[in-house]
């Protein structure tokens, strides 16, 4: 980090440790007994002030001991978010028999994420990008009607019943059946393309009605966008830390994440802007995307399911949060929801 040398950081992470510990501005003497540097007193006020100057650092009140700015507290996030590669087990009790529905899942995972931070915590409901059709197949229902089944990517099933002009043989159904894998299977809707729907309807004939109510019904499968549904525990953990505990800011606070529309909008941005291998977003105080969260500081985890199939696990809490236990415990459940989806897929038999 530019300006600063080995013994102002090695301060500024003492600095940040013992802030984080006690909630109260930290002294020079404070800071000799707490690191292994064997500093005089005076020498740390020097390096404080150096601090102070470069923006690391503030002084709330004069004589008082300093507390870390926003910048500060990036410089230790970005610095413990590169250190920690290693999986640590936090929550190795963490069982959930993989039969359980995953909306029982993911409130289980909230409530124990807020238990084991002290913060509140979140988690979103899975959430599906970019589907392509994997299958579609179209079977018989009476004379008049024809039960339209779309398959997309992450097993999502979406079913559509269309009606007839006249009846089909099995052996035309199957033709059709045969047809539209044929051509569809592993498109977006973005790449059935006008030359492809051309193509379809003149293979299929006198069929090509039916062709187009398919089409029809893959798209509309595709663009529905069920509501993100949001999971939250532990709102009232924000009592605990004075900062947070005033009234107005408090009411505030839990409105929006009780409420969860201003919640829903940050995850849905989040979710679409993210880039692969940036599962994790550390947003201190002003950055916080949401305005009566600035007080706070939100860290944000995508988990991945496959196939397109993502969602978000996060923690807020004060800007003074134990960042070290909220990451690891945040790669945990990353894992762990990976381990209990595919437990779940195979007992499904997917």
């Amino acid at each position: 980090m530019e300006g600063l040398d080995e013994r102002k950081t090695k301060i500024l992470k003492a600095i940040i440790k013992n802030y984080l510990d006690t909630g109260e501005p930290v002294g020079s003497r404070t800071i000799s007994k707490y690191t292994d540097l064997h500093l005089s007193s005076a020498t740390i006020r020097n390096e404080m002030s150096d601090l102070e100057e470069l923006g690391y650092i503030l002084q709330p009140h004069t004589s008082a001991g300093r507390i870390p700015s926003d910048k500060g507290y990036r410089f230790y996030v970005d610095n413990l978010i590169a250190e920690k590669n290693q999986e640590i087990s936090d929550m190795q009790n963490f069982v959930i028999e993989h039969t359980e529905k995953m909306e029982q899942v993911l409130k289980k995972v909230a409530k124990l994420l807020a238990n084991n931070t002290e913060y509140a915590a979140m988690i979103t409901g899975p959430k599906y990008h970019h589907n392509k059709l994997k299958f579609i197949q179209l079977s018989k229902v009476d004379a008049e009607q024809l039960l339209c089944i779309i398959v997309l990517e992450g097993n999502i099933v979406k079913n559509k019943m269309l009606e007839v002009e006249e009846g089909l043989s099995d052996e035309q159904i199957l033709k059709l059946n045969i047809l539209l894998n044929t051509s569809l299977n592993g498109l977006s809707v973005e790449q059935i393309n006008l030359s492809t729907i051309s193509a379809l309807k003149e293979q299929a004939g006198m069929h090509s009605r039916i062709i187009g109510d398919v089409l029809d019904a893959v798209a509309q499968a595709v663009s529905e966008d069920e509501d993100l549904q949001i999971y939250t525990s532990g709102t009232t953990n924000i009592f605990k830390y004075p900062e947070l505990s005033d009234s107005e800011k408090a009411s505030e606070f839990i409105s929006a994440f009780e409420e969860k529309k201003l919640l829903a909008d940050m995850i849905n941005d989040r979710l679409e802007e993210r880039e692969p291998g940036t599962g994790i977003q550390v947003y201190i105080g002003d950055e916080s995307p949401i305005k009566t969260m600035r007080d706070c500081s939100v860290v944000t985890a995508t988990y991945e399911l496959g196939e397109g199939i993502t969602g978000m696990i996060g923690v807020i809490g004060p800007k003074r949060m134990d960042y070290e236990k909220v990451l690891n415990n945040l790669k945990n459940l990353k894992k762990q929801l990976d381990v209990i989806y595919h437990k779940d897929e195979k007992s499904t038999g997917g």
